[in-house]
């Protein structure tokens, strides 16, 4: 299999990482445990508008994106979730729906949830819905550099 963009950024800045093959998903929490990992340590990436830019949203599988706290903590006057439509170009080497949380690579800003930053490691679609990139957070955000905020509530609290 070839190495993805992802893989090849990863071993040219020397980055230990593992990369994990687990039967199909299509949701973060679904691949939380068809690969036996913490639901919290899973990091998915939900596209989002903020002003009309495109940009990612890194967050736990476990919880879900606070629109409402992105745009107070970023002073956006329009804050959503981009649409497929809006993003699936972007991401011409990836899976729709797989896309790591390396902004940099696409050319986008990364905002990550502050719970997230908890976590020892981190594990990520590695652009197919069958494949998981784990590495430490400390790497993570040494190369991509995203910005941290509370913007997620557990996808069980009041909205």
């Amino acid at each position: 299999m070839p190495l993805t963009r992802l893989e090849e950024f990863l071993n040219r800045e020397h980055i230990n990482y593992k990369r994990i093959v687990h039967s199909r998903a299509y949701t973060a929490q679904k691949t939380a445990a068809y690969a036996h990992i913490s639901g919290n340590e899973i990091a998915k990436t939900v596209m989002i508008k903020i002003d009309g830019v495109l940009c990612m949203a890194v967050l736990p599988a476990s919880y879900q994106v606070d629109i409402k706290s992105i745009k107070e903590a970023t002073g956006a006057k329009d804050v959503r979730l981009a649409t497929e439509t809006e993003f699936k170009d972007n991401f011409r080497d990836c899976e729709v729906g797989a896309m790591p949380p390396f902004g940099n690579l696409y050319n986008m800003e990364v905002f990550v949830a502050e719970k997230l930053t908890e976590d020892t490691n981190i594990a990520f679609n590695a652009c197919s819905h069958a494949e998981l990139i784990q590495m430490s957070y400390k790497d993570y955000q040494k190369l991509v550099h995203p910005t941290i905020l509370k913007m997620s509530r557990t996808a069980f609290a009041d909205a």
